[in-house]
């Protein structure tokens, strides 16, 4: 069996033509084409303001006119992580899906049903002769995984509509009415170089094995973060006489992703060769019993390596570790307004050695509550200041605050319940969306979001639970066809 297989097989077709299309994020330009064409071909009214957003607009099926405008909204781009050892080239190469169980997934990369999966269910309502529906508004943001650039540039008078269906949750069977705030804490080192020291022991160390995920849905599930575990074996040889000199460091990629892979070549007197091996023998034993229920496939890997022609020096490298080490990384917070909801976190996501002989150390901030955002924001500021970084924030995004009372929430949870008797579950989401920001531009918006099952999304292992996109399109259309009346 392949995607082509699937039911329904109007949304898993225009799923499967999405994964054929490189979109990482800020490189949208051949999924907007298409976005343009399809609505060309379908005779639907589409436009695009100046940083890519698509809107396409089709009128009321016939019965349906008194229905309310809904604006139906997904995000074009894609979160684009592979593994190490697949090659693959995501401004390039389209995206090879595979059936496992009852699951799609891709290989060995990201699978891109976030937000793929809610673009190719807008399309196959706007395609559609027979589903019964009030006037849709389709939204295709882009940029939404870094930066939220299509929801910040988003023009005030670019729709019409008073409800907005975002499809971008990944759990099916729940909906949401709010979601946390964020925003992003970079660290930068400056540093010297020095000669390599003679009599040295040189290793590559490397994590590898882990899930990785999402930074704000998955920040509770207590999995390995590469870069916490790197630093905490390289903390062993920061003090007493190993003399530890590190020549390259780099973990993580994405800011809104828990660090899956990292490594660091590094060197200690020849003398604790066997050293290093005990002590990274210890740490595996101790991170396997730690991890054994959320990452058991941790791993670390200790392999010799050619003497490299430079160094980092000595005081910026206790710096940098001990700056690493005292970083907080996961739950910070739990809400006390909705029980077993994050309500604060942060993720260590990323280490990159830059040209100029700069490392950065990516980190984002997320929270519910904007006072204790910024609370954890300075936490971070603060411990990479002492280390002597020079620190700047990114501008954020705000949070969704929830309405209880939302019209479309009433409809949605009455029309699940109609159609498979038991209610759906109403929640808060630890991650952003983009629901804040239309906030802003649309403050008369009545809004939810709904999506099928995703799991380990921003990861390789990122996939998409089958029998819930069936579930979670048939529910979607009833409520389409459901709406009451604007003059009710």
């Amino acid at each position: 069996m392949t995607i082509n297989d699937l039911k329904p097989s109007e949304l898993w077709g225009y799923f499967y033509n999405i994964t054929q299309i490189p979109r990482p994020s800020k490189k949208e330009e051949k999924i907007v084409a298409y976005l343009l064409d399809f609505a060309k071909k379908n005779n639907l009214h589409a436009k695009k303001d100046k940083v890519g957003n698509v809107l396409i607009t089709k009128e009321a099926t016939k019965g349906k006119e008194k229905l309310p405008t809904v604006i139906l909204q997904s995000h074009v781009d894609m979160v684009c992580e592979k593994n190490a050892n697949v090659v693959h080239d995501f401004d390039n190469d389209p995206i090879e899906t595979v059936i496992e169980g009852d699951w799609l997934k891709a290989k060995g990369t990201t699978l891109g049903a976030d937000n793929g999966i809610g673009v190719a269910a807008q399309l196959a309502v706007l395609a559609s002769n027979d589903i019964a529906h009030g006037k849709i508004e389709a939204l295709f943001t882009v940029d939404e995984e870094t930066g939220l650039t299509g929801a910040y540039a988003l023009e005030k008078d670019f729709m019409s509509g008073k409800i907005l269906m975002n499809l971008d949750t990944e759990e099916e069977g729940e909906i949401y009415i709010g979601c946390a705030g964020g925003k992003g804490t970079k660290a930068y080192f400056e540093y010297k170089t020095k000669e390599t020291p003679k009599g040295y022991f040189w290793f590559k160390v490397s994590v590898n094995g882990l899930k990785g995920g999402h930074s704000g849905s998955d920040i509770d599930h207590g999995l390995g973060n590469a870069n916490k575990i790197l630093n905490r074996f390289l903390y062993n040889f920061i003090d007493k006489d190993f003399k530890l000199v590190v020549s390259e460091i780099n973990g993580g990629n994405l800011h809104n992703a828990i660090a899956r892979e990292a490594h660091a070549i590094a060197g200690v007197k020849n003398k604790h060769k066997e050293t290093v091996r005990v002590i990274l023998n210890h740490l595996l034993a101790d991170l396997q019993d730690e991890l054994k229920h959320t990452d058991p496939n941790v791993n670390l890997v200790l392999e010799s390596t050619d003497t490299p022609s430079k160094v980092i020096g000595a005081k910026m490298t206790k710096n940098l570790v001990r700056a690493l080490y005292a970083c907080p990384h996961g739950v910070i917070g739990m809400s006390h307004d909705i029980p077993g909801m994050v309500e604060t976190s942060t993720n260590l996501a990323s280490v990159k050695m830059l040209k100029n002989n700069i490392i950065e150390v990516g980190t984002s901030q997320r929270s519910s509550a904007e006072s204790a955002k910024q609370d954890i924001l300075n936490m971070v500021a603060s411990v990479f200041k002492l280390a002597g970084a020079k620190v700047k924030h990114s501008e954020g995004y705000p949070g969704w605050k929830p309405n209880p009372e939302s019209a479309i929430l009433k409809v949605a949870i009455d029309e699940y319940k109609k159609l498979y008797n038991t209610a759906p579950e109403v929640k808060v989401i630890h991650a952003g969306l983009e629901c804040g920001l239309f906030l802003e531009k649309y403050p008369e918006l009545d809004m939810i979001s709904i999506g099928p099952t995703i799991r380990n999304a921003h990861s390789p292992d990122e996939k998409v639970e089958i029998a819930s996109v069936a579930k979670w399109w048939d529910s979607f259309v009833k409520l389409l066809e459901n709406l009451p009346e604007e003059n009710n």
